[in-house]
């Protein structure tokens, strides 16, 4: 039997990226790809999707836009839809979220925690579901420390900002669906730039730290921002997606959670280290004290120039592990593995020199 899937999140990069990873590994099981999109982003994904069309040689009656919103009642489907969809969606993958680590308290759970609530309320009215797979964050844990495994979700964690306790909130959510639907739960790590093309839509995470660097390149020394000694789980986006193209139709991820994480990074330091030596040809000497570089950050002006956001300071502190055994374990045999940062690093820098100076792809600071 073909499958028809419903996308939350298009046209954003990893919702667009992986509706480009289903089609290149399950093409022939293909019957329907359904993309909620936001009424005001329904031009924009009409145009890609023609592109995509027309470049990869589908037929456009492939995919269906949908107008929508995950935090209005039935998601703003109209019935007629909404029938249809009900009677032929397979799979669902909500990525829908807002990703920002300074995002206001209140959108945040607007968007991230009620808009997750009406989500599952609708996948419960699908009679054909086979799987549902929500994109969660390695960052639920918050601000616990030590070894963090994929079984574990309520600690009594507290957290660093708004994003975090809101995707954590929602995975409650999510996890409480296990016992009657079939839900795979995706962590990934702080996603970065494909690992062979470096492209990337949006520099936030990893990027944060280069785009200080290039303010900082006419220093004669660049320095270090504490002792970096907290791990740094950047991962590229293609190991992201093909990893849960894979266990969102292999029957063992069925009420599994998964790290999508790197399983053997690098400290904050190292990776300090490694893009101020590629990018500059510098190797930074001293050290700021945290606390002053995050002080610096407190002014709007300074965090618009740097193009930094102050919260991303944050997570040179998260001395944190993540465990990746079940991963590792129902990746097997896929020949599937997180690609080391180090081999990487150079083609995430050819494409930041190439378009640092884009400000579509930087966040907006106000």
């Amino acid at each position: 039997m073909k499958h028809t899937y419903f996308l939350t999140g298009y046209p954003g990069f990893l919702a667009s990226s992986l509706v480009s990873q289903l089609i290149k590994d399950h093409h022939q099981d293909i019957e329907k790809i359904h993309l909620l999109v936001l009424p005001s982003l329904k031009e924009k994904a009409a145009k890609e999707i023609t592109y995509f069309t027309e470049s990869n040689e589908l037929h456009p009656d492939l995919f269906n836009i949908i107008p929508g919103d995950i935090t209005a009642p039935s998601m703003k489907i109209d019935t007629e839809m909404n029938s249809t969809l009900r009677n032929s969606v397979t799979h669902v993958f909500h990525l829908a979220a807002i990703y920002d680590l300074a995002v206001p308290k209140d959108i945040a759970f607007r968007v991230n925690v009620n808009g997750t609530k009406i989500v599952n309320d609708w996948v419960k009215t699908l009679n054909k579901l086979e799987r549902y797979i929500y994109f969660s964050t390695a960052y639920v844990p918050g601000t616990r420390e030590g070894q963090i495994f994929e079984h574990e979700l309520n600690e009594g964690q507290n957290f660093r900002n708004h994003y975090e306790h809101t995707k954590f909130e929602a995975e409650l959510l999510v996890e409480e669906l296990k016992a009657g639907i079939p839900v795979t739960i995706i962590r990934p790590g702080i996603v970065r730039g494909h690992s062979k093309t470096g492209e990337t839509m949006k520099f936030d995470g990893i990027y944060f730290m280069l785009n200080l660097l290039d303010h900082l390149r006419y220093l004669p020394v660049i320095p270090y921002f504490s002792e970096g000694s907290a791990e740094g789980n950047f991962v590229p986006s293609d190991y992201v997606l093909k990893a849960t193209s894979h266990l969102a139709f292999a029957d063992a991820g069925v009420g599994k959670t998964y790290h999508l994480t790197d399983p053997n990074p690098y400290t904050m330091r190292e990776l300090h280290t490694m893009l101020s030596q590629n990018y500059l040809a510098k190797t930074p000497r001293g050290t700021i004290p945290l606390s002053l570089a995050k002080s610096g950050l407190e002014s709007a002006a300074v965090r618009k120039w740097l193009r930094v956001e102050k919260e991303a300071m944050d997570y040179f502190t998260i001395h944190s592990s993540y465990d990746t055994s079940q991963t590792i374990k129902d990746l097997a045999g896929s020949e599937l593995e997180c690609p080391d940062f180090k081999e990487s690093i150079d083609s995430m820098i050819l494409f930041y020199r190439k378009y640092k100076h884009d400000m579509s792809k930087h966040i907006q600071f106000v």
